[in-house]
């Protein structure tokens, strides 16, 4: 998006940088009132919010344009190592440069597309902007309606449409809970977070968790299945990752099916979810091991009899570099003391 319409780079009804200034109250007179203290305190910390907001966006637009040029230069097959040489010249992370770049693209895209008037971006504080542009189109039509208004846009406001608007044209809802949804019988609060996690699991059970909503559509049976949604997500994203389950003669599918049966699918979800971390954890602790084992070798060969230090710091290294693994965890001698012993076994294939 190379063309885009400029914002006025005047931030604040024509302050620049340099004027930037504030006589913000003073801690401690007693004189002023909590509630003055406090309003101008958050008058000044809008003004920095907008300020921050705009700024972000123009650096987007500078970091598009030097990506940009790389590109053109080199007929759009660049490496981008000369991007990344711009970037690390002025300690600019790459993730941040491109987040940089994705909100400059949001701003033009609304401006562009004719839901907001460049004047309108003041409105917003730099994290309702950023929620905005997540949104679905609809919902920015509604913030945008309300920033044109004059109305202050803060992540709150955004958050509360887009639950409103999922709340009320979900599919995966029945018709009695968007209704509900829709006359405030049930607030969207509790409504959208069920929605965000049901669209994760497999349509049969959303299917089960819709038929379960619709049979009691009340704020508890929503927050019991939200909850029941989450656990699910969790059960199914984490066991096709433990490798001990990728084997014959397990149907994870029915052990998720008596979970739920027996009222144990919090403590099921979380276990496998456990046994996940533990079998990458034992991956990087085989890596590492080997890595520690490697070096002291070389450690070894290189020294000898004129580096008694080297090879004091060896031995005192030899627990975590053998074959046997020793950690003690608390202090010797107390109640709580314990000496862990891990073995590494020698690859039998």
């Amino acid at each position: 998006m190379g063309g885009s319409a400029p914002f006025a780079a005047d931030l604040m009804n024509g302050a620049t940088a340099a004027e930037l200034t504030f006589q913000l109250p003073d801690p401690e007179d007693d004189g002023i009132s909590q509630g003055e203290f406090d309003r101008q305190v958050e008058a000044a910390w809008q003004v920095c919010d907008r300020f921050d907001l705009q700024t972000d966006i123009w650096r987007g637009r500078i970091l598009r344009v030097v990506r940009d040029r790389e590109k053109h230069q080199n007929n759009g097959e660049g490496t981008g190592h000369g991007f990344l040489r711009w970037l690390k010249e002025r300690e600019i992370g790459k993730s941040h440069a491109y987040n940089l770049i994705e909100l400059a693209d949001s701003a033009d895209e609304l401006v562009q597309g004719g839901l907001l008037e460049e004047e309108d971006v003041n409105q917003f504080s730099k994290r309702a902007f950023v929620e905005t542009a997540q949104s679905p189109r609809e919902v920015q039509q509604m913030v945008s309606d309300a920033a044109h208004k004059g109305d202050r846009i803060t992540r709150r406001e955004v958050r509360q449409l887009a639950d409103e608007w999922t709340a009320m044209t979900s599919d995966l809802l029945p018709e009695t809970v968007r209704e509900k949804a829709a006359n405030n019988t049930i607030p969207t609060r509790y409504i959208a977070p069920l929605v965000r996690e049901m669209e994760k699991l497999p349509e049969p059970h959303q299917e089960q968790l819709r038929d379960e909503v619709e049979a009691s559509p009340d704020v508890d049976t929503i927050k019991q299945a939200t909850a029941e949604a989450r656990f699910l997500a969790k059960y199914i994203n984490a066991a096709s990752q433990v490798q001990a389950l990728d084997r014959e003669g397990l149907d994870l599918e029915q052990a998720l099916e008596e979970a739920l049966r027996v009222g144990c699918l919090s403590a099921t979800a979380d276990l496998v979810n456990q046994a996940s971390q533990l079998e990458q954890m034992i991956a990087r602790l085989f890596t590492t091991w080997k890595r520690i084992h490697s070096l002291s070798e070389r450690v070894y060969l290189d020294s000898g009899a004129s580096t008694p230090q080297l090879r004091s710091l060896l031995a005192h290294l030899e627990p975590l570099s053998g074959e046997i693994l020793e950690l003690q965890l608390g202090e010797p001698g107390s109640n709580l003391s314990q000496l862990i012993r891990l073995k590494i076994l020698p690859d039998e294939s």
